[in-house]
């Protein structure tokens, strides 16, 4: 039997699976196909459906926890950014936003991407790593120093390094 044959005759435990573990709001559906997709993928995945089965009940498992994890971050971020403009120095929120967002997209590519993938999609560095093709300690690093950079420019200080450069 096929792979595709094999997962069809798993699609209703798998949509019941799914629905149980994050219920109707949440696109269980979603979760089914990206887990069959992942699984079509895989070149290692199991041949026979009574190893199969388990496989993808993890997986539909782990990429849900791994939804919710990254949800929480975002959450965490969220609140985080806005503890930091409550306490600003008195800018609008609406005008920091602004000023981050120019700050943001003033940032160099390389600096620009790491700041994307890990706060505001909420990636593992190893998954950031995964997907910019570098070790994970240059990410670590990376999203230190861009983390930095941004404050930096948000607070104002590259105001100074553009008036130098337009003076030279």
């Amino acid at each position: 039997m096929t792979h595709l044959s094999q997962i069809e005759l798993l699609l209703p435990e798998l949509r019941a699976y799914a629905r149980s573990i994050c219920g109707y709001a949440e696109s269980p559906e979603d979760l089914v196909q990206d887990a069959v997709e992942r699984t079509l993928r895989h070149e290692t995945r199991p041949e026979r459906t009574e190893e199969l089965r388990p496989w993808l009940f993890r997986v539909i498992r782990n990429l849900h926890y791994d939804e919710l994890r990254k949800r929480r971050v975002r959450r965490e971020y969220i609140a985080e950014q806005k503890r930091l403009m409550d306490e600003s120095d008195g800018t609008s929120s609406e005008g920091r936003d602004i000023l981050i967002r120019l700050a943001f997209e003033r940032l160099p590519p390389e600096t620009r991407e790491v700041l994307f993938l890990i706060d505001i999609m909420g990636f593992k560095y190893a998954e950031a790593a995964e997907v910019m093709s570098v070790p994970i300690g240059t990410v670590m690093s990376r999203v230190s120093r861009a983390r930095r950079e941004l404050l930096r420019r948000v607070n104002g200080n590259d105001q100074d390094e553009e008036q130098a450069k337009q003076t030279r």
